[in-house]
């Protein structure tokens, strides 16, 4: 066990408009009435913010002064989105696999919605990798009582791999620096995953083990590595986002000035050290100033 580390405030940065919430015939999540449910932060090189709206299939542009705009509204559950060097975004469907959007056009398209012989169970965050491989999980309903969701790579080359397939609700994922180790949130066992990945021969990961063991609130979602190798890991329930430092020791509290659903999490800013937060109980994205920059992410190579 570790001291309390000390706490990090937040501000509120945006809210989702009341003309963009579907008040009337709210969608029920998580045993409440949602008139938006936001995720999968992530910014472009102008610092416009994407995020999504899952039970409403919309994904939003947020831009540096806070304005909502609608890029796309479709048939799906958007739940993790990336954007690739080129400009494309590459978004984790729960309901559709893979789906590939257009910033420009707003035009939105399956990509890939098979695993290697079946449908994919729901993913749900994604990562690239600096040569451009896609890191993936697919966590669809799975948990303690059925272990069964599963992490894919997608090589630049187009051939898919699944490297696990015994995750009880695998969800957000980042990369360290060297590319050798993958850090998986897996939300139901309520820990973080230490993931060393074999670069060479079968591509194929070994001696998994946790990295973080967590408790209270529901689990840990989606993730956000620093430069120095610290993880931000955002704790849904606890209204909190946990700084750890490389060596997997609390080092910050951040904590919520609005909700408790603390979802989602990445860096930006002017000088890369302002986390952002999707926090979906109110419709709000939080921000919080770090004492470390975040790492650059393929979307900036």
């Amino acid at each position: 066990m570790y001291a309390a580390p000390p706490v990090i405030e937040t501000q509120v940065f945006a809210r989702v408009p009341d003309h963009l919430r579907r008040r009337e015939n709210a969608v029920v999540r998580g045993g409440h009435a949602r008139d938006c449910f936001l995720e999968g932060p992530s910014f472009d090189r102008e610092g416009n913010l994407y995020c999504v709206d899952i039970p409403y299939g919309r994904i939003f542009r947020v831009s540096p002064d806070g304005t909502f705009d609608v890029v796309c509204t479709y048939d799906g559950q958007p739940n993790g989105l990336k954007i690739h060097k080129d400009g494309r975004i590459f978004v984790a469907d729960n309901k559709n696999g893979i789906m590939l959007l257009d910033p420009r056009s707003g035009e939105i398209r399956p990509f890939l919605d098979m695993g290697l012989h079946e449908r994919f169970r729901g993913p749900n965050d994604l990562i690239f990798a600096s040569n451009g491989d896609l890191y993936f999980t697919d966590q669809g309903q799975t948990g303690l009582q059925n272990p069964a969701g599963c992490l894919y790579r997608l090589r630049a080359d187009g051939q898919l791999d699944r490297l696990l397939d015994n995750v009880p609700s695998p969800n957000g994922l980042v990369l360290d620096a060297s590319e050798q180790t993958l850090y998986l949130a897996v939300t139901r066992a309520n820990a973080v995953w230490r993931v060393p990945l074999n670069l060479t021969g079968n591509f194929m990961p070994s001696r998994v083990g946790v990295f973080i063991q967590m408790s209270g609130g529901t689990g840990p979602d989606g993730m956000a590595i620093a430069a120095d190798g610290s993880l931000a890991v955002a704790h849904v329930g606890m209204g909190t986002v946990w700084l750890f430092s490389k060596l997997g020791e609390p080092i910050g509290r951040i904590r919520s000035c609005a909700g408790l659903l603390t979802t989602n999490v990445a860096f930006g800013g002017p000088d890369g050290r302002t986390l952002y937060i999707t926090e979906s109980e109110t419709g709000h994205i939080l921000r919080a100033e770090l004492p470390v920059e975040g790492q650059r992410l393929y979307s900036h190579a």
